[in-house]
């Protein structure tokens, strides 16, 4: 039987959750040996009864289902013990015991990973902080760590996506499990680029006590979480003081005192909890001695190409709706232009793209870029406005280039 079986094993019984399986792990050494102990073994345990009978079922129907559809779905399981697991998970207190990893590996020990976080209804001149914000830390080599939801998580996402760069999401359900729908393209372009990752085995739904839970590894992960509008109360203040019991750093953008929904924030500004920052540069200065390799070779986009990428508040592109019965003309892009509104792979699939749709494997065909790389191109394109995505997955240009 494969050890990783034992992994699983252990963290689907019932009343143990994290505390409880390192409590288990601790004292057999691995989840094996546990697997095999008896009742008089488990008696020992520091655990509920409840906690301790669940160590008598023996079956291994579960684990060998999510054995399954991680093969089925091309997720990485990685355990506490493995060698490429975060140490600044393993220091927390109560570490999740195991991942679920949709897309890249990152190491994030040699990361600058910032979280992006705030509320899920936000304003509108917020989201566009959120994804500013999260496209200027990305450019500038830093490692955007966000939900997935609404709001300031799902925009500082798509900033990330947009400066060219990957981006993780860390969930309260399965990585397979879309939540909300409206953003399962989002949940597609980060796996492709970057990385979705949960504690929770597919299929798990995202459930509200779930959230508290998921945010100790979102902040866990990073060197320090910014704080972009929030209540006094909530879940974005549950992040901070994970971070703040971490010993992250946090940060905030001031907000008008008008704003009832950014009072959390410039409380935390206040109260000394968090500094008040007003670019990105305010951010990653702090890192930058510590991670030179990371952040000093990165030239941070110019303003004009930043202004040109963000989308305009309220007016955010959807993908995947019928195109207007009546085409507008496409705009033509000067070539003197080309450079700062795309990166070298956009202007390849735009070229590519220009005089017919093509699925995702054409383009990659014919410009011979790496299909994660394209697939992010084909996110960015289309959060701009210059790409549309046609019936059978098929893209097609928006815009023409001066030749």
């Amino acid at each position: 039987m494969a050890e990783l079986e034992y992994w699983l094993w252990l963290t689907t019984r019932k009343g143990l959750g994290a505390v409880g399986a390192l409590t288990v792990l601790d004292h057999f050494i691995t989840p094996e040996r546990a697997f095999y102990g008896e009742k008089e073994d488990y008696e020992a345990l520091p655990l509920s009864p409840f906690a301790r009978s669940s160590l008598l079922d023996k079956s291994m129907d579960e684990p060998n289902k999510i054995l399954g559809d991680c093969d089925r779905l091309g997720l990485r399981i990685m355990t506490f013990q493995d060698a490429d697991y975060p140490q600044r998970l393993r220091l927390l207190a109560d570490p999740p015991v195991v991942l679920y990893i949709r897309g890249r590996t990152f190491r994030f020990d040699e990361e600058v990973s910032i979280a992006v976080v705030g509320m899920r209804k936000c304003s509108l001149r917020n989201r566009e902080w959120a994804e500013r914000f999260g496209m200027e830390l990305a450019s500038g080599g830093a490692l955007v760590v966000s939900g997935i939801a609404e709001g300031v998580d799902c925009h500082a996402i798509r900033g990330a996506l947009k400066a060219g760069k990957p981006a993780v999401s860390v969930l309260a359900g399965g990585v397979d499990m879309v939540f909300p729908y409206e953003n399962r393209f989002l949940y597609q372009d980060v796996a492709a680029a970057g990385a979705l990752i949960s504690e929770y085995p597919p299929g798990t739904p995202h459930k509200g006590d779930h959230f508290p839970l998921r945010n100790r590894i979102l902040s866990g992960l990073c060197l320090g979480v910014l704080a972009v509008e929030c209540e006094p109360q909530g879940g974005t203040m549950l992040t901070v003081n994970h971070a703040l019991e971490q010993g992250r750093e946090v940060y905030a953008i001031p907000i008008g005192l008008d704003e009832k929904r950014a009072r959390g924030t410039n409380r935390l500004i206040h109260e000394g909890k968090a500094r008040l920052v007003e670019s990105a540069r305010d951010i990653l200065e702090d890192y930058a001695d510590l991670f030179p390799a990371k952040l000093a070779g990165m030239a941070p986009l110019p303003q004009a190409v930043v202004e040109a990428r963000l989308s305009p508040p309220g007016r955010e592109p959807e993908r995947g709706k019928k195109p207007a019965p009546a085409e507008p003309a496409r705009e033509l892009i000067p070539r003197a232009q080309q450079k700062s509104r795309f990166t070298d792979d956009e202007l390849a699939v735009l070229s590519a793209a220009a005089k017919s749709a093509l699925t995702a494997d054409e383009i990659v065909e014919r410009t011979q870029i790496p299909m994660k790389r394209a697939l992010s191109a084909l996110t960015i394109l289309q959060v701009q406005g210059a790409l549309e995505e046609r019936p059978g997955r098929r893209f097609i240009a928006l815009v023409e280039l001066e030749g």
